[in-house]
C-alpha cells in the first residue's frame, strides 16, 4: 500500500516574515478601501492622481501584498525576500514613515492636543497605528545576514555579514546579506581586531604633573575608544594570488555581546583550520 505522504507541521524558515509583511499589506490596503469608500472612489481616484504620496503608498502596498520572488528557504532562514524586494521595501517605508510622522507633528502643531485626541478617537487609533505599521516595515527589512551564529555548524553572524565554514573542504564563504562576496581557502583568511585603547601618558606630560591627570586623560581615551564602536576586519591573505596580499574582505563594527563572542569563535575556529 502507498504511505500518505506525511507534511511537516512546522513551518518553512522566514515564512513568518513573508506573513507578517502580508498582513501589513493587507491591513493598509483595507484601511485604503474603507477611507475610500467614505470619500467616494471617484473623488479619492481624482485626489490620488495629484498626489505622489498616494501613489508611494499604493507601491507600497502592492509589494506588501503580492511580495514578488519572496520565497522562505531553508539555507536563507533570516532572508526569505530578494535583495531588491528588501531595499525597496526599507526605502518606501522609511518615506512613508516620514511623511505620515510629519502629518502627525503637522496636524498635532495646528490643531492641538484636544483635537488630536479627537481625531485620534474618530479613526479608531489610526493616526498611530499607521505609522507604527511603516515602521515594523523597515524593522523586518533592516540589514541582516542570512542566519544566525550556530558554531556547531559552523555558521557565523556578525552584523549583516555571514560565515560559512566546511572543514572538510577548507573553504569558507561569506556573504553580505543575501550577496555572496566570494568563496576562499579558510587557512587565508584571519580576523583583525581593533587596537586596544593607549595606557600610556604622553611624553609631553610632565614628571612633576599630579598622578590625577594620567587618570584623567586615560579615562577620557577610553571614553573616546567606547564612544566608537570598534570594528574587525576579516582578511583574506593568498600568497598564490598576485596583488590580493591583505585583502580586506569585510569590515564589521562589533556592536553587541553576541557580535563579539561570535568574532572570538570565528577567530579560534579559524586558527584551528
Amino acid at each position: 500500500m502507498a504511505r500518505p505522504k506525511q507534511i511537516s507541521a512546522s513551518p518553512a524558515p522566514g515564512a513568518g516574515t513573508v506573513f507578517a509583511l502580508r498582513a501589513i499589506g493587507l491591513v493598509l490596503a483595507a484601511r485604503w478601501a474603507f477611507s475610500m469608500a467614505q470619500m467616494g472612489y471617484l473623488s479619492s481616484l481624482r485626489a490620488m492622481t495629484s498626489s505622489p504620496w498616494a501613489c508611494i503608498n499604493l507601491v507600497l502596498i502592492f509589494l506588501l501584498v503580492v511580495l514578488p520572488g519572496a520565497k522562505p528557504r531553508a539555507e536563507r532562514p533570516l532572508h526569505p525576500l530578494p535583495q531588491w524586494l528588501r531595499q525597496a521595501l526599507r526605502f518606501l517605508g522609511l518615506l512613508t514613515f516620514a511623511f505620515a510622522l510629519f502629518s502627525v507633528c503637522a496636524f498635532v502643531w495646528t490643531s492641538g492636543w484636544r483635537q488630536f485626541v479627537h481625531a485620534l478617537a474618530e479613526t479608531n487609533g489610526w493616526l498611530l497605528v499607521g505609522p507604527a505599521l511603516y515602521a515594523v516595515v523597515i524593522w523586518i527589512c533592516r540589514p541582516r545576514s542570512l542566519w544566525r551564529t550556530n558554531i556547531a555548524a559552523r555558521r557565523f553572524s556578525i552584523g549583516r555579514y555571514a560565515i560559512s565554514l566546511d572543514p572538510v573542504t577548507r573553504t569558507a564563504v561569506v556573504w553580505a546579506e543575501s550577496r555572496k562576496l566570494g568563496q576562499y581557502d579558510a587557512r587565508e583568511l584571519s580576523l583583525k581586531w581593533p587596537e586596544p585603547a593607549a595606557e600610556v601618558p604622553s611624553s609631553t606630560m610632565l614628571a612633576t604633573d599630579p598622578p590625577t591627570s594620567y587618570v584623567q586623560s586615560s579615562g577620557q581615551a577610553r571614553r573616546g575608544v567606547l564612544a566608537r564602536r570598534p570594528k574587525i576586519e576579516l582578511q583574506w591573505n593568498s600568497p598564490a594570488a598576485a596583488g590580493h596580499n591583505r585583502t580586506t574582505v569585510f569590515r564589521a563594527p562589533l556592536v553587541s555581546v553576541s557580535d563579539r563572542h561570535t568574532a572570538k569563535a570565528l577567530d579560534i575556529t579559524l586558527r584551528q583550520i
